[in-house]
């Protein structure tokens, strides 16, 4: 298959991650299933359903997938809106052949297609002004250049369209020595999983910056006696020695999951953006 978006691996922004997920698909789908996500309710169609409502998906809309997995979640999605039309993008190609097969066992090529690309270039991918969302599903960590990746963004989405992020980010403490544990653990997490964990008010920022509308910043909400609590995440660990903590001593949880909703302003926002606090 053709890499659509591919720069220079040494001035890559996802440089790295083809390979990561090259080598440890089949690992993630032994232990996660084909939805490769770490915040998750025991019953992983419980959580689709509810990044649906939470991303504001509905039939009719045209929408990217960005960072797809095996498209586990898009599936999902297609199936469940029939009039949705998504197209996955992923930087692996093992992950780009693995979702083929998965669109025809889930009946839903008609609704969702796959590329192989970038996402930090979807605008090099898709024609710009095209689509209703841009969905990150945990996948917006690989990134090393969140604000080149917000750019591509901004270019492929319609006026008034909207990018969702759900992902983990690095928690904040007020206490120096546990903020240094903090990001000792994070930068522990970054080598072995061939991640960037993103600092929520940089990531605001650059959306803000780039003239986005934001529309929420929130934890997800699902019923806690429904999660997971991260147990799947910690059987990958020690099964495959992937990011597996070595000792508990002094160990602080490193992250907090974050939801974060922005829109594209269907609107010149220099000129007109009284008009979106009087119409909301």
């Amino acid at each position: 298959m053709k890499l659509f978006g591919k720069k220079e691996e040494k001035k890559s922004p996802s440089a790295g991650v083809a390979d990561f997920y090259n080598a440890t698909t089949d690992k993630f789908l032994q232990v996660y299933g084909e939805v490769i996500q770490a915040f998750r309710t025991n019953n992983v169609e419980d959580y689709l359903r509810y990044t649906m409502e939470s991303a504001e998906l509905q039939n009719g809309q045209h929408i990217i997938d960005a960072g797809c997995g095996v498209c586990g979640p898009a599936s999902f999605f297609a199936n469940n809106l029939p009039e949705l039309k998504i197209e996955a993008c992923t930087i692996s190609e093992v992950q780009a052949e693995k979702a083929k097969a998965k669109i025809l066992e889930k009946n839903v090529a008609g609704s969702v297609n796959v590329t192989l690309g970038d996402y930090h270039f979807l605008d090099e991918i898709f024609s710009a002004n095209s689509f209703d969302r841009v969905l990150f599903l945990e996948s917006f960590g690989h990134s090393k250049d969140k604000p080149l990746a917000l750019d591509a963004v901004k270019m492929v989405l319609k006026p008034g369209g909207k990018v969702y992020i759900k992902d983990l980010f690095a928690r904040e403490s007020s206490d120096e020595w546990e903020q240094l544990r903090i990001n000792q653990i994070c930068g522990q997490i970054n080598e072995a999983y061939q991640y960037d964990i993103g600092n929520l008010h940089l990531v605001v920022s650059a959306l803000r910056k780039k003239g986005f509308i934001i529309n929420y910043i929130k934890t997800p909400k699902v019923d806690m006696s429904a999660f997971e609590h991260l147990t799947i995440s910690n059987e990958f660990q020690n099964l495959f020695n992937i990011g597996k903590i070595e000792s508990w001593d002094n160990y602080v949880f490193p992250i907090d999951f974050y939801e974060i909703l922005a829109e594209k302003p269907a609107f010149d926002p220099r000129e007109q953006m009284h008009l979106y606090h009087m119409n909301k």
